[in-house]
């Protein structure tokens, strides 16, 4: 903080005013003297220039008398009036030329004189000798050359005091001037010093200090010899090295400090990098939480760890994995209560707990860590958003305390393990609900084309036996044909079943799966096959390949049975968004408005076709008319919807 701010600020603007102050009185002196000059010297070339319009007005009138001429008399006439005027502007003054008198008593006077011997005595004998006869003129003329050396002398008189004034101002002008070129030289080098004594030379003590401070040289001080802003800078300088210099005496202990903190964070993020790799693996989930205690359990030092996982439905604890623990441990706590030990309290309140068993907490009931010989227990949550899914444990048998950083560290590995296991359940879950998928396919195959083959092939066995019972030989011999075209046609649906269901596409071998599906039905059949490719674009992935195959095979085999086809023409377009597939066929077609069977939901083989579309985010369509053939129309898109 400055101790008395402003104060250098108001120096300098005072001495700046004073300055000002006192050149602008100079500059409105010389402004005055030269307002008194302004006008004198036309008014000393007016008044010079009425002694020689009194001798002209003189010699006028010398010639009239000789020779009257009317002219001579306008002339006389004209000058005697420019004499009046001049004599007035001499006496008033006319700013517009300018011109003005000086502004002295004694040319006042004379000018006066002068107006009064001019009003008196020589315009009244111009004016008598205007008007008299040429005797009188002769008369007049003879005063007038009394009186002209006497009017004439006061002009004299009147110019050399006008000239003695203008002289004398003039004097006085150039002595002002001087004066103010040696005011600004003095005020200059005043200035000068002034601004040196206050500003530059403690500028350069700071900037020297500056310099020595840049130089490592902390121990440097200004000194403070003022207190106005340049001494609070020096003192807001001393107060600062002073800062430095004891921060630099600490330096190496910040710096050691700072190390070993970012060592112990490089090491959490060491344990938290190891637990994630660890966790992402696909295991078995004991192999999971194995490999987590035992990477957890090293890192931090434990003696002894072991992982609970919580199951709903019987509200229990139970030990999946454990490391360093007795058998009687074991035997104690294979399985806990909720709100049993501390443990149980853990997964209800979802709050960790570290404590020194030697003043254990309240809820530590049974007792097992203290009579295994442990200093100090920790239990912290598994936890997956808002559900607790178990508890992980660590025993220290000497004491250990466990800092805030290395609390917050196992509560977000308690987290990371939280998400791995519902991971592993997801999948499990996932498994699970595809193998059911498949199985409920099969069966829906299997009803579609092998029991109904079966149904009908138990109605021609009854058949045969009421036939060979009544002794009806040609029916018997006819119905065993049709049991055994049954047979046969039972035989291909199971063995395109076997076929169907063994299909797998490697990755970016879509083309010839269907190649090879298409020849092995061409095969079988007879029926002409053709395949066409549009587009290229990256593989789609390996399940949705797998459904697009199965559609397919279901969309051959549906010809097969139905369409009395000769040809089938299958085209894969490949596109920048999507993917499409059409199979067609020049079969007899069907009438996909009114026919039951293809409207209804019962129609396995086309529910089933739509179903695995769906799954991997497709959509089928068949597009039918009666003796047009029939078209199936598959189209997904590049990134199937989620959850589909």
């Amino acid at each position: 903080m400055l101790a008395n701010p402003g104060k250098l600020s108001r120096k300098i603007v005072g001495t700046l005013v004073a300055f000002l102050l006192a050149v602008t009185a100079a500059i409105s002196l010389t402004l005055l003297i030269s307002w008194q000059l302004e006008g004198v010297a036309a008014a000393i070339n007016d008044a010079g220039s009425q002694r020689m319009r009194t001798y002209r007005i003189a010699l006028l009138m010398s010639r009239l008398v000789k020779a009257p001429d009317p002219q001579l008399v306008e002339r006389l006439t004209l000058e005697t009036e420019r004499f009046d005027a001049v004599l007035n502007d001499l006496q008033r003054g006319d700013p517009r030329r300018p011109l003005a008198a000086p502004r002295d008593g004694d040319v006042h006077r004379l000018l006066l004189n002068v107006q009064t011997a001019w009003l008196a005595d020589l315009r009244p004998l111009v004016e008598a000798f205007q008007t008299g006869s040429a005797d009188q003129r002769e008369i007049v003329l003879s005063q007038l050359d009394r009186e002209l050396e006497p009017f004439v002398s006061r002009i004299n008189e009147l110019v050399l005091a006008m000239e003695r004034s203008y002289a004398g101002d003039t004097h006085l002008l150039r002595t002002v001037q001087g004066l103010l070129v040696i005011l600004a030289v003095i005020g200059t080098l005043l200035l000068i010093r002034f601004f040196f004594r206050l500003v530059i030379r403690p500028v350069d003590v700071l900037n020297a200090g500056m310099r020595r401070m840049t130089g490592n040289d902390l121990g440097v001080r200004l000194p403070e010899t003022s207190d106005d802003e340049l001494g609070g800078l020096a003192r807001g300088f001393n107060q600062m090295a002073g800062h430095l210099q004891s921060v630099y005496a600490t330096l190496e202990q910040r710096v050691a400090a700072e190390t070993r903190n970012l060592e112990q964070r490089n090491r959490e993020l060491g344990i938290l990098y190891g637990a994630t790799s660890l966790l992402a693996e696909p295991v078995q989930l004991d192999v999971l939480c194995q490999s987590f205690l035992e990477q957890i359990k090293s890192a931090l030092g434990a003696d002894a760890g072991a992982v609970r996982l919580y199951m709903p439905d019987s509200q229990k604890l139970y030990l999946v994995t454990h490391e360093g623990l007795s058998e009687e441990f074991l035997a104690r706590e294979s399985e806990l209560n909720c709100g049993e030990c501390l443990c149980g309290e853990v997964i209800q309140s979802g709050m960790p707990a570290v404590f020194d068993t030697i003043n254990p907490p309240r809820g530590m009931k049974l007792g097992s860590c203290i009579r295994e010989g442990f200093a100090t227990a920790t239990a912290f949550s598994i936890v997956h958003g808002k559900q607790r899914l178990g508890v992980y444990n660590l025993y220290f048998r000497d004491t250990h305390p466990i800092s805030s950083q290395e609390r917050h560290l196992l509560e977000t590995l308690g987290q990371h393990l939280g998400v791995a296991i519902e991971n592993q359940r997801l999948k499990s879950r996932e498994m699970e609900l595809a193998v059911s998928e498949e199985r409920n396919l099969l069966a829906q195959e299997l009803h579609d084309s092998i029991a109904q083959g079966l149904a009908f092939l138990n109605i021609q066995v009854q058949l045969l036996q009421d036939s060979l019972r009544k002794g009806r030989h040609e029916e018997a011999l006819q119905t065993a044909g049709q049991l055994r075209e049954g047979v046969q046609e039972s035989y291909d649906d199971v063995r395109e079943l076997l076929v169907h269901f063994r299909t797998r596409v490697l990755q970016s071998d879509l083309d010839s799966a269907i190649t090879s599906a298409l020849e092995k039905f061409e095969g079988q059949t007879g029926i002409a096959t053709r395949f066409e490719q549009i587009g290229r674009g990256a593989p789609l992935a390996p399940e949705n390949e797998i459904q697009i195959m199965h559609i397919i095979q279901e969309s051959l085999s549906n010809i097969r049975k139905h369409a009395k086809a000769s040809q089938v023409q299958l085209t894969l377009r490949r596109e920048p968004t999507r993917t499409e597939i059409e199979v067609c066929d020049n079969g007899v077609g069907f009438d996909t408005e009114n026919e039951p069977n293809v409207r209804s939901e019962r129609h396995v083989g086309l529910k089933i076709m739509r179903e695995r579309a769906h799954r991997v985010g497709g959509e089928c369509r068949i597009v039918s008319r009666i003796g047009e053939g029939s078209r199936v129309l598959l189209s997904l898109p590049k990134e199937p919807r989620e959850g589909l």
